[in-house]
């Protein structure tokens, strides 16, 4: 029930205040967010790779109202992406966008988003790695999708987010394991009505394995975002079956997030991405990581209490 609360209070501008006021705030986000800016997350770059890890590289913030600020995001990705040109790493490290961040939801919104992100889809492409347009609430779906297609025309190896909890989403599965897509499949993050998502945890986690079923049976890349043992635990009975060898799909978990588990999956052999952010305007991504897992929250309750 916590969930709805956190993800209203992310929209909340007074609730923003009062947060990134708390002098508390810094240390906690540190452990989702390890820096603001590209150098100082290259060591963390080095680091996970050294450990046999791989990454997937997120410029946090959503709140674009200008097509200038949308043009500021694909600068920000495009420098970004000099970075791990410099770092030589290929596939091992990728890029994840949200196209909101690019004017998705602006005047002739899907046009500009199209726009900014095509020149960063081809950065990646040129150094060897790739982009992965990440899923928002679902309003924002049918563009995200279509850019999905469009930009798959010349760099295929574009992938894109599904979300478990949305009634679409089966469907959309079939969709994309069919057109050999890279497909990354989450539990969803977001305040959906009941019209459109299953409301309830166990349902979402049945529909999640349904999902990833089909995504395992198919001709695509699974990629299974998730940090729930069982659905680990799932996801690698369902490879088998499949047939499908260890670099035949992948997990991805959050950066800061059971850390231990990621070196556990990387030393059997699986391909484990971690999935780091980083940026000035951190308050949203930081609050539904709050709101997806209530260890998070406990975590940041138990960080205030003990700070005072």
């Amino acid at each position: 029930m916590l969930g709805p609360v956190i993800l209203a209070a992310s929209r909340s501008d007074k609730m923003r205040r009062l947060i990134s006021a708390a002098p508390v705030t810094k240390p906690v986000v540190d452990r989702f967010i390890p820096g603001e800016t590209v150098d100082q997350v290259v060591p963390i770059i080095k680091d996970l790779t050294a450990k046999g890890l791989e990454l997937t590289m997120d410029v946090v913030g959503e709140d674009i109202t200008t097509p200038e600020q949308a043009a500021a995001a694909r600068d920000a990705y495009l420098a970004l992406v000099d970075h791990l040109k410099e770092l030589d790493l290929g596939t091992r490290a990728e890029t994840s966008v949200k196209l909101s961040m690019f004017g998705q939801a602006l005047e002739g919104g899907h046009e500009l988003a199209l726009a900014n992100v095509r020149p960063v889809v081809e950065a990646a492409a040129a150094i060897g790695t790739t982009v992965t347009l990440d899923a928002e609430d679902h309003t924002t779906l049918d563009s995200m999708f279509a850019i999905h297609e469009e930009l798959r025309k010349d760099f295929p190896q574009t992938g894109c987010v599904i979300q478990a909890y949305l009634f679409r989403t089966e469907a959309d599965a079939r969709r994309l394991a069919e057109s050999g897509s890279r497909v990354r499949v989450v539990k969803g993050a977001y305040k959906e009505p009941a019209e459109v998502a299953y409301q309830q945890k166990a349902e979402t986690d049945k529909a999640y394995v349904r999902i990833l079923k089909i995504l395992m049976e198919g001709e695509g890349y699974p990629m299974i975002g998730s940090h729930d043992p069982r659905i680990i635990s799932i996801a690698q009975e369902l490879a088998r079956k499949a047939g499908r060898k260890l670099d035949e799909y992948e997990f991805q978990m959050l950066y800061g997030i059971r850390s231990d588990e990621h070196l556990r999956l990387a030393a059997e052999g699986h391909r484990m991405r971690v999935y780091t952010a980083y940026g000035t305007d951190w308050y949203g991504y930081f609050m539904r990581r709050l709101a997806e897992k209530p260890a998070n929250l406990l975590f940041f309750a138990r960080s205030i209490l003990t700070k005072g």
